[in-house]
């Protein structure tokens, strides 16, 4: 069976240097997409602690199945009837001083179905503005995909928007998603057009949760947390602050694209 339309929430946040106000600021705005009808709600890159220090979000890494930010996904998913893919978590890596960040999925019942480790780690140097993730995190190794009643969603995390094989690499998607915590710079010059650009060459959704404003260890981040057809529409955008950006996931509109301009079916090189 064809899955239906499902509302998606892209939830946009500005978040702290400690963990309890975020969760309790992700909790909130999980609320209120699940009152507004949203049946998969994604949170942003960093959504449980961006931190004043990059070991902050070691100090705060969990073992894999427990913890208060992996209980508090699996419980808002329970308690609003929702899948909730959470962001970024950091969980405890094999390398001293360092965490994976995993993007997590739930269930609508809470159980944990999916976990992809961000492959690409962010670094830019521009003079007084550096950032180098791979002296906190370890890289995972494979990208992931995973089968919902809304159809096949592929896990991605910031960075990684900006290699296009990887997307490329599990083959046919309904929906990509891509929390981030781009720049401000960045940002600016290039995420509009790269989400834009992974809609259009894979034919699919690109729901795109990010963070958006001045942060309170400095940073400020882009915001624009979007959602985008397979046409390249930007479906629903938000600018920045936090707050709740919806739209309609459309399975028929999958396949209008993919009918009427066949490129997945011309492709050359695999």
């Amino acid at each position: 069976m064809t899955p239906q339309p499902t509302r998606v929430a892209a939830i946009q946040m500005v978040s702290a240097p400690e963990v309890a106000p975020n969760l309790e600021a992700a909790g909130r705005l999980v609320a209120e997409a699940a009152h507004a009808g949203a049946k998969l709600v994604a949170l942003p890159e960093y959504f449980c602690i961006l931190g004043r220090h990059e070991t902050d979000k070691v100090k705060a890494g969990e073992a894999e199945g427990a913890g208060p930010i992996q209980d508090f996904l699996a419980e808002a998913a329970r308690r609003h009837r929702v899948w909730i893919v959470g962001g970024t978590v950091p969980l405890i890596s094999r390398s001293e001083g360092k965490v994976r960040s995993a993007c997590l999925v739930f269930d609508e019942a809470g159980r944990r179905v999916a976990r992809y480790d961000k492959m690409h780690l962010f670094k830019l140097d521009l003079g007084e503005r550096r950032f180098d993730e791979s002296r906190t995190i370890e890289p995972g190794s494979a990208p992931v995909a995973v089968q919902t009643p809304f159809g096949r969603l592929g896990l991605s995390v910031c960075y990684d928007v900006r290699f296009p094989e990887f997307y490329r690499s599990l083959d046919r998607i309904d929906a990509w998603l891509v929390p981030s915590a781009f720049t401000d710079v960045t940002g600016a010059a290039h995420w509009d057009t790269l989400l834009r650009a992974r809609a259009i060459e894979n034919q699919c959704y690109v729901v795109a949760p990010a963070q958006g404003g001045a942060h309170a260890n400095g940073r400020r981040t882009h915001g624009h947390s979007m959602i985008i057809d397979p046409w390249g529409e930007v479906l629903a955008c938000r600018k920045e602050g936090e707050g709740v950006v919806l739209a309609e996931l459309d399975p028929a509109r999958v396949a209008e694209v993919r009918q009427s301009l066949p490129a997945l079916n011309h492709r050359k090189m695999r």
